[in-house]
């Protein structure tokens, strides 16, 4: 599979949990959760980058629906999650095409095309989105060109 033939989505963790209930994660953490949560798929691809913002870069068969894709992302981080009951959170996958020019030259920047997927763990999933006021800001935007996946604490 070649780059042409491959979708692209960039991962940051968003960590919204402030009363100890759960342990954040570090960059490195954060990476081998998604790196062996994909080890057995083909289809995707998983490595860290050296960004500011974005930890993880997903490269995944364009076959594959970027949704999904994100589901996957949410399976695999309540899996690792649920290692220890205590860890529990909402998860959101909230996942938004660029269309815009790149604000960087930096190859592990966001291009347009891409995916850009805020991986967030909460305590509240529809506080946080409240909070950010997710409906208006996909309110103006294509269907196809944003994508929310949820999961709560009590799955």
């Amino acid at each position: 599979m070649d780059n042409l033939d491959r979708g692209r989505m960039l991962l940051s963790h968003n960590f919204d949990i402030t009363d100890g209930r759960l342990a954040g994660l570090s960059r490195e953490e954060f990476t081998e959760v998604f790196r062996i949560g994909t080890s057995d798929d083909t289809r995707i691809q998983c490595r860290s980058i050296a960004h500011p913002h974005w930890i993880v870069e997903i490269l995944f068969d364009r076959a594959l629906d970027p949704q999904a894709v994100g589901a996957e992302c949410a399976r695999i981080l309540a899996q690792y999650r649920q290692q220890d009951a205590r860890n529990r959170a909402d998860i959101l996958i909230l996942g938004g095409i660029k269309t815009t020019p790149p604000t960087s030259p930096d190859p592990d920047a966001l291009q347009p095309g891409q995916w850009g997927v805020d991986v967030v763990e909460t305590v509240n999933g529809d506080l946080f989105l409240t909070k950010i006021d997710w409906d208006a800001t996909i309110a103006q935007k294509p269907a196809d060109s944003t994508f929310k996946v949820q999961l709560p604490s009590d799955l």
